[in-house]
């Protein structure tokens, strides 16, 4: 009996280091990822209250918080921040339905690489931004332009970074599976593109972040919803604390999306973390 209490006990002391271990570890990760952001709030904070910047042009953090509080109470924000998301996630999803699958097709088949590689990089060095006129003259003003350009943007990031996945899979990879008497599609679809996935997610979280500050400086074009036109209508109107507020729920938005982006790339890619270890 006193045996098996001090296993019990030995063995609830190592959970209890353990479990001590594991929470000092994530203590000091968080305070790792966030120590650069709090300071730079408190800067935010301390440096219009003391004069260093113009408090009018550059309000403390506390009141730019109330008034984002304030216009997401009133359901004002909330409308603005549907209205992009909608937009962005419109072309985000249309571009990954197109550019993968064409990845795919350029990094794996030479015929196809051969035909669309000198059409792709005429285009790829064409900023987004400087065609958006050609978009609106074609498209209008309402929300077709505005997905469409938020596609354009999203386009090149997934493809180039395809095209890279599918081409820098390991040969020893493909000369294993060829050796086991993998046909050709086979081969494309049990190594090829389970080994392009982490390049692949790469330009996926490119092109997030595309689709949100794409859309932004769309929005300030003849729209009359979203966060970039609720960013332009605050400066002209010098509600310069709403301005704040608009620029903060886009950074918030980009956090978030870069967040869920990660979290699905490691879901997908455990393979990877695996062989690591």
């Amino acid at each position: 009996m006193a045996r098996g209490s001090t296993g019990e006990l030995v063995l609830h002391e190592k959970k209890g280091l353990n479990a001590a271990g594991w929470s000092f570890a994530a203590l000091r990760k968080l305070f790792k990822n966030s120590i650069v952001i709090v300071v730079l709030m408190v800067i935010w904070e301390v440096a219009p209250r003391a004069g260093v910047v113009n408090i009018t042009f550059f309000p403390p953090l506390t009141e730019v918080l109330r008034t984002w509080w304030q216009l997401l109470l009133s359901g004002d924000l909330m409308d603005h921040t549907i209205a992009s998301l909608s937009r962005s996630l419109g072309g985000f999803a249309l571009a990954i339905l197109v550019s993968i699958p064409l990845g795919l097709a350029i990094g794996w088949w030479k015929p196809v690489s051969e035909y669309l590689n000198p059409f792709l990089e005429l285009m790829r060095n064409t900023a987004a931004l400087a065609i958006l006129p050609v978009f609106i003259l074609l498209l209008g003003l309402g929300e077709t332009s505005k997905v469409a350009i938020v596609f354009y943007a999203c386009a090149f990031p997934l493809l180039l970074n395809t095209i890279s996945g599918v081409k820098n899979v390991d040969p020893l990879l493909i000369k294993s599976a060829r050796s086991m008497g993998l046909n050709a599609i086979s081969l494309f679809r049990k190594v090829i593109v389970p080994a392009s996935i982490p390049t692949i997610f790469v330009g996926i979280r490119q092109a997030g972040a595309s689709a949100i500050l794409v859309l932004v400086a769309a929005e300030m074009v003849g729209a009359t919803s979203g966060l970039g036109y609720l960013i332009q209508y605050a400066q002209f109107s010098f509600l310069i604390t709403e301005m704040y507020a608009g620029i903060i729920t886009i950074s918030v938005i980009g956090l978030i999306v870069n967040f869920l982006l990660v979290s699905l790339e490691k879901r997908l890619t455990g393979w990877k973390q695996s062989a690591r270890e």
